[in-house]
């Protein structure tokens, strides 16, 4: 993992450590992304219920409240339990475009026995802004989170 991802995952470690408040954790960890990372647009969490993603902690402009699982770049990752990595948005088949000023995207779903709890998106304003760097770091991410004792058990 780059020295970026490493300071991230440090900075959040301290941020959940004794924090027992899924969305509490999940706020925090959009904003630590939103200050960290550079050349973004939105970074936060879509949660999912029933057959849909329903809007989570988040910061960037005003999002999508709901996604269907399998619909956009969140709902694939969602549907087909992988990262998404997009370099450019609107050449993504049924992209939902929240936000018409993001150009790329990656999401990272957060799997906990077998199950998508929700997924971690983070956009960017520029034409391939993520690499597999971003993936492994925000994968990091996500397992840190996971692990957290506000991590919500799995029906």
């Amino acid at each position: 993992m780059n020295k970026l991802y490493s300071d991230i995952n440090t900075q959040l470690q301290g941020l959940i450590a004794g924090e027992d408040d899924w969305i509490c954790n999940l706020a925090n960890t959009a904003a630590l992304l939103w200050q960290y990372l550079p050349e973004i647009n939105w970074a936060g969490f879509y949660l999912s219920k029933g057959d849909e993603l329903v809007l989570g902690p988040f910061q960037g402009k005003p999002a999508c409240t709901r996604i269907a699982l399998g619909r956009g770049v969140c709902g694939t990752a969602a549907a087909q339990q992988e990262p998404q990595l997009v370099h450019d948005v609107h050449a993504f088949p049924g992209h939902i475009a929240c936000d018409t000023a993001s150009m790329s995207e990656v999401v990272v779903p957060m799997i906990k026995d077998g199950k998508v709890i929700g997924v971690l998106d983070v956009d960017a304003p520029v034409k391939s802004r993520f690499t597999q760097v971003d993936i492994t770091g925000l994968q990091a991410v996500v397992e840190q989170l996971l692990a957290s004792d506000s991590c919500p058990r799995v029906a």
